[in-house]
């Protein structure tokens, strides 16, 4: 039996909302996230033989800016590599999941024609861990990104396609 989903491939500008493209960050804002960016590529570039951990810091620290921290808590969360809350405390509702990977690991990375690679089994078990585990209806996105490469999922695709089966069966 085979299970098609309604997975597919978006643009960056076909993700957003037509009312967030509608707003126009500040000239100062836009190259201050520019620089952010480069930093982060920058950064990846000069430790190509680090760890999966050492790539996970530089992945917060551009999140950390970009997320307007403090106003959201980034960090660890049990074996999640890094989670985004919907808050600024450690005990607000996890709202992002991110599976972060070393650039080189590029067997563990999804690709558009194969999503069934580790990077995605590990979101996913993540996923239904805090879903069903700590009954957290909060979650908005998961991520995988080893910092060149972004696939961004709106949690209520895994709610459909993984949770509410599991609930049900």
């Amino acid at each position: 039996m085979s299970h098609k989903s309604n997975l597919n491939s978006k643009t960056p500008a076909q993700s957003l909302s037509h009312a967030f493209l509608k707003q126009k960050p500040s000239k100062e804002k836009f190259e201050e996230f520019e620089t952010r960016m480069e930093s982060l590529l920058a950064q990846i570039v000069a430790s190509v033989n680090e760890s999966e951990e050492h790539y996970k810091t530089h992945i917060s620290e551009f999140l950390k800016y970009s997320m307007r921290s403090p106003e959201y808590y980034i960090n660890t969360n049990g074996n999640i590599d890094l989670a985004i809350n919907n808050g600024k405390l450690v005990s607000d509702s996890v709202g992002v999941i991110i599976e972060a990977k070393r650039p080189a690991n590029q067997i563990e990375m999804p690709k558009v024609n194969n999503i069934n690679v580790k990077a995605m089994q590990e979101l996913l078990l993540y996923y239904l861990r805090e879903r069903i585990g700590s009954n957290n209806i909060s979650l908005k996105h998961l991520i995988i990104t080893n910092g060149y490469e972004w696939y961004i999922f709106q949690a209520h695709f895994f709610e459909k396609e993984f949770a509410k089966k599991y609930i049900t069966s």
